[in-house]
């Protein structure tokens, strides 16, 4: 295939992709719409940076280079996540505790 032709159905993709991330924000999928739109980012990135960054033709340390910044933005990602699932909740003294039922007392 040639480059134009390759670019342009890359380019396709892209907006497929594009209308399958703005059609997934009108369904109810609950926790699973950020698992879907996740999938459809890393799909995105994956397209853009082996093709229009041509990491697919590129020498071995470019791609080493792409590998370690995928491997450090997973560690970020983790990191964030073990910070959020582990992080406690502590109502502002301002707010008046609504999870209290004062009847059973």
């Amino acid at each position: 295939m040639k480059p134009a032709g390759r670019a342009l159905a890359v380019w396709a993709a892209l907006l497929l992709l594009l209308a399958a991330t703005a059609g997934s924000a009108f369904l109810p999928l609950g926790p699973w719409n950020a698992v879907v739109n996740l999938t459809i980012a890393v799909a995105k990135a994956g397209l853009v940076a082996v093709f229009f960054m041509h990491l697919r033709d590129a020498r071995g340390l470019v791609r080493l280079a792409g590998a370690v910044a995928v491997f450090l933005l997973v560690i970020l990602f983790g990191l964030g996540a073990a910070d959020y699932l582990n992080r406690r909740v502590y109502p502002a003294p301002w707010q008046l505790p609504t999870t209290l039922d004062h009847r059973s007392q």
